[in-house]
């Protein structure tokens, strides 16, 4: 997970000459977004009347197992791998404008492109890592970014269901025991609540 300080640190490198790929890193840091539903979003999949995001789709690079083929795998987009991971996740403000600024007028476009050739998982995943250490930040990974917004989240007083829908769980029991652990600024606000010793 991202401190608050290290996520200023991406969120600003991200705003700096931005382009669809870093858009695509920041529009992930804002929706928990999976690094597979990034790569098979197309700017369809984005209403920015209604500031919805329809996830529908995830993109995998998976081995053939036919033997007809010279290639050992392939890249395939289909649906994510269960029913709670088809979902709809609400726009905040701020990336409804950059969504207005930088999203291609091609609805049938990806949107890491702006084209119909997609960017797929791996080379998104590159892409990061030079960003990364451009903003001297070490071992973060795309699943980095999911963990950083549900955790951002529960510090902004999120409820653990509504997260849960957001990010497409079975249950909030999985989103508890996967991503809800408190930063120590949390946990001292939290226990400035209580009372005990008050004369």
């Amino acid at each position: 997970m991202l401190s608050s300080a290290e996520q200023k640190i991406l969120t600003d490198f991200l705003l700096t000459d931005m382009d669809l790929c870093k858009f695509g890193i920041l529009l992930s840091l804002c929706t928990g977004m999976r690094i597979g539903e990034l790569c098979a979003l197309r700017c369809s999949d984005i209403s920015l009347d209604d500031q919805l995001i329809q996830v529908e789709k995830t993109m995998q690079r998976l081995k053939n197992n036919s033997s007809g083929t010279s290639s050992k795998t392939s890249v395939i987009i289909g649906p994510p791998k269960s029913q709670s991971s088809v979902r709809v996740i609400p726009l905040m403000a701020p990336a409804v404008r950059l969504c207005r600024q930088i999203l291609p007028e091609k609805a049938d476009t990806f949107v890491l492109t702006g084209s119909h050739r997609y960017m797929e998982p791996r080379v998104l995943q590159f892409r990061l890592q030079k960003y990364m250490q451009s903003c001297e930040l070490k071992d973060v990974h795309f699943h980095t970014l999911r963990h950083t917004f549900a955790t951002r989240c529960i510090e902004a007083g999120v409820d653990v269901k509504t997260l849960s829908e957001i990010l497409g769980h079975s249950s909030a029991s999985v989103t508890i025991n996967r991503y809800v652990h408190c930063s120590m600024e949390m946990k001292r606000k939290n226990m400035e609540k209580l009372h005990f010793l008050d004369p």
